[in-house]
């Protein structure tokens, strides 16, 4: 089962500026949020988690 996380959780566990969230979004180097509503979105925790598994796999 997938769970949805608000963007103040991802800014957070990602370490990201909210411009620079927007900004990896916008080139395709970030997971698009799902829309919940007219004014809400919220991102599937999966898609975080491996964002951030291969940012630490390419560092390394």
């Amino acid at each position: 089962m997938h769970q949805l996380i608000r963007k103040k959780a991802v800014l957070e566990r990602t370490a990201l500026s909210n411009t620079s969230l927007y900004r990896l979004i916008a080139k395709g180097e970030f997971p698009k949020p799902i829309q919940l509503g007219p004014r809400a979105v919220a991102w599937v925790e999966d898609e975080i988690e491996k964002w951030i598994d291969s940012r630490i796999s390419a560092s390394r």
